[in-house]
């Protein structure tokens, strides 16, 4: 039973891999026609991923919020909007520092992005009237052998 689950989670994984490499981009990742999560959340981290620490994050972006932490400029205070984030939140967006942005964002999936619903995304969605991402569904005629 153990090997069928583990055959049954590749199975899995090659499936959403062949869909996403076969998906336009904006379909694929649901986060560039949303970005209520960084409209919704306060993005803090560990100070150390500033780049004045060696991290990545610009200095100018972030507001110290404790000793150990900051937080993105906009996301420390409601109604919060991450400074990077740049475009409409339902529409069309991105975030300006991408490549450099902390371990939140990078760690933050949208619901179904790894095979899991993430009751987060949902939220931050359902605050800006925007439905919950919905798991992808595959068809597929495979032949079943006895």
């Amino acid at each position: 039973m153990a090997m069928a689950r583990i055959e049954w989670r590749a199975f899995r994984s090659t499936l959403l891999l062949l869909f996403l490499l076969m998906t336009p981009m904006s379909e694929a990742s649901p986060c560039l026609n949303c970005g209520a999560c960084c409209s919704h959340f306060r993005v803090s981290f560990f100070w150390g991923e500033c780049a004045s620490s060696g991290g990545t994050v610009p200095d100018d972006l972030v507001v110290q919020i404790n000793p150990s932490r900051v937080a993105m400029i906009g996301t420390d205070q409601k109604p919060a909007r991450c400074c990077s984030l740049e475009g409409e939140v339902g529409q069309a967006t991105s975030c300006s520092i991408y490549e450099q942005r902390s371990s939140v964002c990078r760690e933050f999936d949208s619901s179904w992005s790894q095979g899991e619903q993430n009751v987060d995304c949902d939220a931050a969605r359902a605050a800006f009237g925007l439905a919950p991402l919905e798991a992808p569904h595959f068809e597929l005629d495979l032949p079943i052998s006895a």
